[in-house]
């Protein structure tokens, strides 16, 4: 931590060290926000935590700015916690452990917390700072927003003051992003039939990991493996030439990662151990090769294990394997409006198995209001054939893109800072924005950040140059306001 604190502007970075000191995955933020909570306590700064948890702390503005129209930074607490399959880090207990390599800054294992920590880190370092021209202050801190944009949703109305805002969460720097796409939950759950083992059946572990993963939105068109799609579809192809029964069948871990690890456990007479074990790895052979230049890593592990207590019956095994293998994933429709952009997806991204059911999750994201629909429309539809029955929740709405005084302003700063035109840019992923803004409608709001890679896995990373340059424009950007 303290090799981050020598990195310029060290005030940032010296906050983002702070951060990654205090475990904050979703839904486990208090923690986190009661320091920063008390911090600003003691700076004899205004604050205010919301019943959901959102943090609201306001600066007075510099002298000769008080009448300036005020601005709201807005980042969210939270990080998505994912790590390789051979750390034993705890999210819940262990600080994030960082190091610096070829001008990147990493975590050991696991995810960075780059997302949104840097843009936290940037919008307390201003709040810390005494030297910063900047019109009326506010920043915004908002809970749970990686697993379902729960302190947005529950932002309260008259709550806000500022008419202009900068969402902190975008991940290119010298990109302006002003639009977003929307997003809803999906839950499918199938009702299964299990059976005894035969007592003269052995068990076998298949996992497979070792895919990239990454962001189900950012990272969605880049036709990463999602490995519980790939084990559905290996299953259904050994059990061509096999017989064997299933008895557990695991993975992914969060809703808005594209799943790296999924594990199924299989029983077999032992006569077939040998056989089953090359059968399965030949079309896994076949798989990989498909994945070879997204996926370089992708492996297959065949283990023996230890036996499990029951199997499904052949109904339920067969209703579970080719629901998992119809259900779509990945990129539904390119965008005809905003050319280069996805306009609807979805990932499926969580499975879990017990005796008596499957519960499969997923996140569906729209550009448009319809794209959701058709999707939800689609996963009932395969539910109901299925037998099994689908839940939709969480929806949220996308962020329109439109012109405006704080674009132009932000493009301005840009050009002057980075002497470079700015980008505009329209994501898939989801941002906080059309939330707010549907509660703030006359909020003039743009999204900027720092380079981040490989958010949501644990390969993310964040460029050192680029988070100076983020803080060049956004300081900037303040005075310019």
């Amino acid at each position: 931590m303290n090799s981050l604190q020598q990195l310029q502007p060290s005030l940032l970075w010296k906050w983002f060290a702070q951060i990654c000191t205090i475990p904050h995955p979703s839904y486990h933020e208090q923690e986190l926000a009661q320091y920063i909570v008390n911090w600003a306590k003691q700076q004899n700064l205004w604050v205010e935590q919301d019943s959901v948890g959102n943090v609201l702390i306001r600066k007075p503005a510099s002298n000769g700015q008080t009448n300036a129209s005020g601005i709201l930074l807005q980042a969210h607490l939270d990080m998505v916690s994912q790590k390789n399959d051979d750390s034993s880090h705890d999210f819940l207990k262990d600080p994030i452990e960082t190091y610096i390599e070829d001008g990147w800054v990493k975590a050991k294992g696991t995810t960075l917390g780059a997302d949104n920590g840097i843009g936290l880190a940037s919008a307390l370092a201003i709040l810390e700072s005494d030297d910063i021209f900047h019109p009326p202050l506010e920043v915004l801190l908002t809970v749970t927003e990686e697993t379902g944009m729960v302190g947005a949703i529950e932002l309260q109305s008259n709550w806000l003051q500022s008419s202009l805002m900068v969402n902190t969460d975008s991940e290119v720097d010298g990109e302006i992003c002003i639009g977003c796409a929307g997003g809803v939950d999906a839950d499918i759950t199938l009702p299964l039939n299990s059976i005894e083992v035969s007592p003269s059946e052995s068990a076998l572990s298949l996992t497979l990991k070792g895919a990239k993963g990454g962001h189900s939105g950012m990272d969605i068109h880049k036709n990463r493996a999602n490995t519980i799609k790939l084990m559905a579809r290996i299953l259904l192809s050994l059990q061509k030439k096999i017989n064997f029964s299933l008895a557990s069948l695991q993975g992914g871990s969060s809703r808005n990662a594209i799943p790296r690890t999924t594990t199924a456990i299989i029983t077999l007479e032992k006569s077939l151990i040998d056989e089953c074990k090359k059968v399965a790895q030949s079309i896994f052979d076949n798989v990989q090769s498909e994945y070879e230049h997204t996926d370089p890593n992708l492996n297959l592990e065949i283990e023996t294990t230890s036996d499990p207590k029951t199997i499904l019956d052949s109904d339920s095994q067969n209703f579970l394997l080719n629901l998992l293998n119809i259900l779509p994933n990945g990129v539904k429709r390119l965008s005809d409006a905003v050319p280069g952009v996805v306009e609807t997806s979805l990932n499926l991204s969580i499975l879990e198995m017990n005796a008596q059911q499957a519960n499969i999750s997923l996140l569906i994201r729209s550009l448009i209001e319809y794209g959701k629909e058709w999707v939800t429309d689609e996963l009932a539809s395969m539910a109901q054939l299925a037998g099994a029955h689908a839940k939709f929740s969480g929806n949220y709405p996308g962020w329109k893109p439109e012109s405006s005084r704080l674009l132009e302003i932000t493009k301005e700063t840009i050009q002057d800072v980075l002497n470079q035109p700015a980008t505009i840019s329209v994501i898939h992923a989801g941002l906080e924005c059309g939330l707010i803004k549907a509660k703030y409608p006359n909020l003039d709001a743009v999204s900027i950040g720092a380079t981040i890679l490989d958010a949501h896995s644990p390969t993310e990373r964040a460029n050192i140059e680029s988070v100076q340059r983020y803080w060049h424009v956004l300081t900037h950007l303040l005075a310019k306001c």
